[in-house]
């Protein structure tokens, strides 16, 4: 096959303001993890409007998308995340949330509506000779019993086999066009900690008659800056960050109890569990120092997310055919935040890229009240779902 016979960006632009108007109606209409029935319709009905085979309540409100062409043996899986977040959106946009508390603060919005652009063109076209399977997944800001593992729980890979998986995320702090990929680890296991230190409450003026939880719970907080400083690899990111700490309800009153909870990133199994192994001790042992207890307990969220080298080279490549290679980083930095996907790629060879949504004032970052997906992106995302397709399908 001869590129010319493959998707561009122009051949989308067509669609742009249909999409543009799915992607208000959904970011208008947001909903938390499981509770996608409203998205997960529209998407549906959309996708059987246009002709595809449509399974709804994979892993709970999950819905797949299958269309055929040719006599290809070759099958490919693509995903996006439907879910929106718990926050007061504050864009005053005029397709901002109608639910208050509730808000598309990642984009999400935005991921569902150009893969639903390409559905569309592919259903249109048919320039394919295989099986693909549109992924539409809930719940990936679930943190934990995520949408991904619903799924594949659900017998995603059994009932849709695919040879490879993609996904993207929309990347502020880059311009709309611009693919960020890397090869292995890209983004971080997401790991989180509860420490809570037990110990003898009583008067603020009679210390000496207490054992102070909040004192063990400071010497634990800087104990606790030494494990990624003196016990990781500098050549290993890591990250171990304490975002909440409470004790006591009043200045005359040392409380019995202190708890602090923490957030642990890593990119590599090894370090993942030195962090456990530290964090763990470092809280017992400083505690037991004061005649105090630190019971730890430590939640395993979402892996590090690897991706395969020859399926990230090859979407590279269908990067670099659509946008020009000034518009493609081939090997982005690491990213810190962490992403479900993880769990499919996993169990599937593939990968997941990362599309600029923005710098400055147009780059808010995301799980913010005024972020907003960029619109630019909907047909360069359709296109580019729309090429790849046509190129894993017609090798």
């Amino acid at each position: 096959m001869s590129t010319n016979r493959f998707a561009e960006v122009a051949d989308l632009m067509p669609a742009e303001a249909s999409l543009r108007e799915i992607r208000h109606q959904i970011h208008h209409h947001p909903e938390l993890a499981y509770e996608e029935q409203q998205t997960a319709a529209l998407v549906a009905g959309k996708l059987e409007s246009w002709g595809w085979e449509v399974t709804r309540g994979v892993g709970t409100t999950g819905v797949v998308g299958t269309l055929k062409a040719g006599d290809g043996k070759r099958r490919i899986g693509i995903r996006a995340d439907m879910d929106a977040l718990p926050i007061v959106e504050q864009t005053g946009l005029p397709y901002a949330s109608g639910v208050h508390g509730k808000m598309h603060a990642c984009g999400h919005d935005g991921h569902t509506t150009m893969l639903l652009g390409a559905a569309q063109h592919l259903a249109a076209t048919r320039r394919f000779s295989g099986t693909v399977h549109l992924y539409f997944q809930p719940a990936e800001e679930h943190g934990v019993d995520s949408g991904a593992q619903r799924m594949i729980d659900d017998g995603l890979f059994e009932r849709f086999p695919c040879d490879a998986v993609f996904g993207l995320h929309n990347h502020p702090g880059a311009e709309p066009g611009t693919f960020l990929f890397r090869k292995g680890a890209f983004m971080s296991a997401a790991d989180k900690a509860t420490i809570t230190v037990e110990g003898v409450g009583g008067h603020a003026a009679r210390p000496q008659m207490t054992v102070d939880p909040v004192v063990v719970a400071a010497s634990i907080v800087m104990a606790l800056q030494t494990v990624v400083s003196r016990n990781v690899d500098p050549a290993q990111p890591a990250v171990v960050t304490i975002g909440s700490m409470h004790a006591g309800t009043a200045n005359n009153v040392i409380s019995n109890t202190a708890t602090l909870e923490l957030s642990i990133r890593s990119f590599s199994p090894d370090v993942r569990a030195l962090l456990k192994k530290r964090i763990t001790e470092l809280a017992q042992r400083q505690a037991e120092s004061y005649g105090a207890t630190a019971n730890v307990e430590y939640i395993e969220g979402y892996p590090v997310l690897i991706n395969t080298d020859e399926e990230t080279q090859f979407a590279i490549e269908i990067a670099r055919e659509l946008v020009g290679d000034a518009n493609v980083v081939p090997q982005a930095d690491f990213v810190m935040g962490s992403e479900d996907f993880a769990f499919l790629l996993q169990k599937r060879p593939g990968t997941f890229l990362r599309l600029g949504n923005g710098v400055g004032e147009d780059g808010c970052m995301v799980h913010n009240p005024r972020y907003d997906f960029n619109d630019r992106n909907l047909p360069i995302g359709a296109a580019y779902w729309t090429r790849l397709v046509e190129r894993f399908l017609g090798q």
